[in-house]
């Protein structure tokens, strides 16, 4: 099968789900939630299918610039529904989903930048895994953090839309937000670990913005997560720290991957 295909109907379950979504909290009725989960799941696995299409090659693994958003997309969906079997976190899928059916298109529609398909040892393969896997739960912390953040002021505003009604309280966002943040962190700290463990020269030429961005952003979430256990931060402190800690994050990997792949090349 084509990926063509599956990204379509990845993207149409995706949005279609959305609106169902967005049309109950509207109405301020909750939705269904095992009908949010099962077809965002099938959603994903035509997302994984085709992905797999375009990232597995002969060569090794294509992970340029549009696989790579897909993959780190496909990887927040599938944290997200497993976090939705124990904690009321399902509200994220109204951003998430959307940004599942762009990236799964992205991936089969737009030109590819050009890089070397990743053929190594499993120690690298390993250091990549975890980092996806680290940006993928600090990218719902992220999601949540803005959330908490809306929450926060339409309270104070005593004018809670019918998304904010169908929050957990607030306490409760906060802790979740520290949760998927202290998740995050030590995933990044398994993935640097792994990276000066297998390979060569993290400060080689191409990889020297990269690593040092991502020792900055390691450093701002771990004196955020010191502060809170410390200093007691929360609210708007907490939103700011992680929204700068993510910033760095995503200038270390799709900022370097952007330039890397198309502004070099034009």
């Amino acid at each position: 099968m084509q990926p063509l295909l599956p990204s379509l109907i990845a993207a149409v379950l995706y949005i279609g789900t959305t609106a169902y979504q967005g049309a109950s909290l509207a109405r301020r009725t909750p939705p269904q939630k095992p009908l949010l989960l099962l077809l965002g799941l099938i959603a994903l696995l035509c997302q994984v299918y085709s992905l797999s299409q375009e990232l597995l090659t002969p060569a090794g693994l294509a992970l340029d610039f549009f696989n790579a958003a897909s993959l780190i997309s496909a990887a927040v969906t599938a944290l997200t529904l497993l976090a939705c079997l124990r904690i009321p976190v399902h509200n994220l899928l109204i951003f998430l989903y959307p940004l599942g059916a762009l990236t799964t298109l992205l991936a089969v529609l737009m030109p590819h930048g050009t890089i070397e398909p990743i053929n190594e040892q499993p120690g690298i393969l390993a250091h990549i895994l975890l980092s996806i896997l680290a940006y993928g739960l600090l990218t719902i912390a992220v999601v949540q953090a803005l959330l908490l953040l809306v929450q926060d002021h339409q309270l104070k505003n005593k004018h809670p839309s019918g998304l904010i009604r169908n929050f957990p309280p607030l306490q409760t966002m906060e802790s979740l937000l520290f949760g998927f943040l202290w998740g995050g962190w030590s995933l990044l700290s398994l993935s640097l670990i792994s990276g000066w463990l297998f390979v060569d020269n993290l400060f080689a030429q191409h990889l020297a913005h990269k690593t040092i961005l991502s020792c900055f952003a390691w450093v701002v979430f771990g004196v955020l997560l010191w502060g809170r256990h410390q200093l007691g931060w929360r609210g708007h402190k907490a939103i700011r720290w992680t929204l700068a800690g993510f910033c760095l994050l995503m200038l270390a990997y799709f900022g370097s991957k952007l330039v890397k792949e198309f502004i070099l090349h034009i």
